[in-house]
């Protein structure tokens, strides 16, 4: 088994905040089965050290209350869905369910965090992933059969109640850009405006580098090289979703995280796609659905979703990239094959 959570990144940070202030206070947390890095650069030292003392209790509770096998609100709303009677959570699990839900119609249910008995079933609701069983086929097709969504699931304020007895939630494609969203939000409530969040590559940055904006770097899958170099502006996230950010061998075949609701396997659309949106809960979904999606729809999926800064790399290791990333691109690696597609504005559905 082989699980590269830490050591594998998909985003590099080129530059750290803003020198223009006094002075840069950085903090690490390991939460969200990564790493996360937050500078600020302030001129008031002690309002930052509050405000990491904050974070640290946010991101606490976050990873507490949103993991989807270990003790916390979401396995005790996991534990309950199936009986199809009416329950109260914490609003802030509605509040996950009610945001995902619209972006995972958009996507057309490549992001689903309903299909949390298929991850499970291959192994990825434990920190060590591995497989469960040595035949999952029948288990497989009963629940891509049964197709669990978000829309299975009734919302009166704190209330709620399924209609599907196999939906079962995990937000491990949604959960770290909206808990970077809300970390953002709090350190702008804090009076911070230069900073920068950076979990495991997956970013949030607002004010400026100097007098230009951000640049991250944006890995290969099969190495740790960068491919490019792309500029976040403030206010925005950058984040990435890759068939090598978590997985295992079994049987000679690499068995990743991110499972394809169509079929119930692990996706074969493509390696990595990065997403840059001024939403981090979004640019997350959006990174996780493109990723499952074929060729030949990702560019339709995006434009519903209103995502129009994507750069996609397929399995031959060829670049797709919309002209509105392209224009964000400030290096890029020589030797690769890069496509550029039109995206086509005013489509969103959300």
């Amino acid at each position: 088994m082989n699980a590269r959570r830490l050591l594998v990144i998909p985003l590099i940070v080129l530059a750290l905040a803003s020198c223009s202030r006094s002075e840069v206070l950085t903090r690490q947390y390991l939460t969200f089965g990564t790493l996360v890095d937050v500078s600020i650069a302030t001129d008031d030292p002690a309002r930052a050290e509050q405000a990491f003392d904050a974070l640290a209790a946010d991101f606490n509770q976050m990873q507490t209350n949103w993991n989807a096998w270990k003790p916390g609100s979401l396995l005790r709303v996991n534990q309950l869905l199936p009986l199809g009677e009416a329950f109260t959570t914490s609003p802030q699990i509605v509040e996950l369910i009610t945001r995902a839900q619209p972006i995972s119609r958009a996507s057309g249910y490549l992001f689903n965090p309903a299909i949390g008995k298929l991850i499970a079933l291959w192994g990825f609701h434990q920190d060590d992933p591995g497989p469960t069983a040595p035949d999952k086929t029948d288990a497989i097709r009963a629940l891509v059969a049964a197709h669990p969504t978000l829309d299975d699931i009734e919302v009166h304020g704190v209330t709620l109640r399924s209609r599907n007895p196999d939906v079962q939630l995990d937000f491990g494609g949604f959960a770290k850009g909206y808990a970077l969203k809300l970390a953002s939000e709090h350190l702008l409530d804090l009076g911070l405006r230069d900073f920068i969040i950076n979990a495991g590559g997956d970013l949030v940055a607002r004010g400026r580098h100097l007098d230009r904006p951000w640049r991250i770097g944006v890995r290969d899958p099969d190495d740790e090289d960068a491919v490019a170099a792309i500029e976040v502006r403030d206010g925005e996230g950058a984040f990435t979703s890759g068939d090598y950010e978590r997985y295992y061998m079994e049987d000679g075949q690499r068995r990743h995280h991110i499972i394809d609701p169509r079929t119930g396997y692990p996706s074969t659309g493509a390696r990595a796609v990065t997403v840059i949106h001024d939403d981090p809960a979004l640019a997350d979904a959006a990174a996780t659905a493109l990723t499952i999606a074929h060729d030949d729809e990702w560019l339709a999926i995006a434009q519903r979703l209103g995502v129009d800064k994507v750069l996609r790399m397929n399995a031959s290791g060829d670049v797709i990239m919309t002209d509105a990333m392209q224009q964000r691109i400030s290096a890029l690696r020589p030797d690769l094959k890069v496509t550029v597609v039109h995206w086509k504005s005013g489509t969103s559905a959300l």
